[in-house]
């Protein structure tokens, strides 16, 4: 397999491979540069859903989905452009934040792509605290932060007191490598754990606009035949909305990941 580079703050393309018979070899030099580079890409595969399911299997116990899955694929959902305002993806995030163990990782297929727009946007969070100050650091280091679906629970007109909620630290350190990564979202995260929502705004607004600038960020432009995966423990996400009504249908999976509280 050949790897090159996607971006200069985060990503790499693996090409000449075809995902559906590698070795435990190749997963393991996968599963190294996934966790260097955060995202990987590989173009030209042809997968049925059984095969993004064995490749995804590698990394763990997939996410059980118990509405919206594939018929005979509950592991898998499939997203469709349905318009701009249907969509509900439209903001920086990781995945599942709001649960005790959010996924580990997500990895998406697309079966259809629109030949401009429609792209994915990455942040890698490991740069973001990076260049943090060490004083600022030393703030944070220890606070842990409340996640919570209830803005999903609204849009979706379903009780907010129903909705997840978890905890997790503001700093979180990567079970693999072992480096530090800020973990909050504007999405999912509400206030600073033993904070008021009103203490917690400054802080919490600074590291939201922080951890997106342009200089932590990549973006993959997607064709048909592209697998692409991404950490949920490493980088912020964000689907952007500008194909209008173009065709773009995707295979979404994830892999269970584990508690971020030692």
């Amino acid at each position: 397999m050949n790897v090159r580079r996607l971006a200069a703050p985060l990503g790499a393309v693996i090409e000449d491979l075809d995902v559906k018979s590698i070795t435990q070899s190749d997963w393991e030099a996968l599963n190294k540069l996934f966790c260097q580079y955060h995202v990987l890409v590989f173009p030209n595969q042809s997968l049925a859903p059984a095969d993004h399911m064995a490749f995804a299997k590698h990394w763990g116990e997939l996410v059980k989905f118990p509405y919206g899955g594939l018929e005979n694929y509950p592991d898998i959902i499939e997203l469709r452009n349905r318009g701009k305002r249907s969509d509900v993806n439209q903001h920086w995030h990781t995945d599942m934040s709001y649960n005790q163990a959010p996924p580990k990782l997500t990895m998406l297929y697309a079966h259809a792509a629109p030949p401009f727009g429609g792209d994915t946007a990455f942040a890698n969070q490991h740069l973001a605290y990076q260049e943090l100050t060490p004083a600022f650091k030393e703030t944070i280091n220890n606070l842990k932060a409340v996640h919570s679906a209830a803005g999903l629970a609204r849009l979706y007109g379903q009780d907010e007191k129903e909705a997840a909620r978890a905890l997790h630290p503001l700093v979180r350190k990567h079970d693999e490598s072992d480096k530090l990564a800020l973990f909050a979202c504007r999405s999912f995260t509400e206030k600073i754990d033993g904070w008021s929502r009103q203490e917690s705004k400054a802080l919490l607004e600074f590291l939201f606009d922080h951890s997106t600038k342009m200089e932590y960020q990549a973006r993959h432009h997607w064709q048909a035949g592209d697998l692409v995966m991404w950490d949920n423990r490493s980088v912020l996400h964000y689907a952007v909305h500008d194909h209008g009504d173009q065709e773009r249908v995707i295979h979404r999976l994830q892999v269970v990941g584990e508690s971020t509280l030692e």
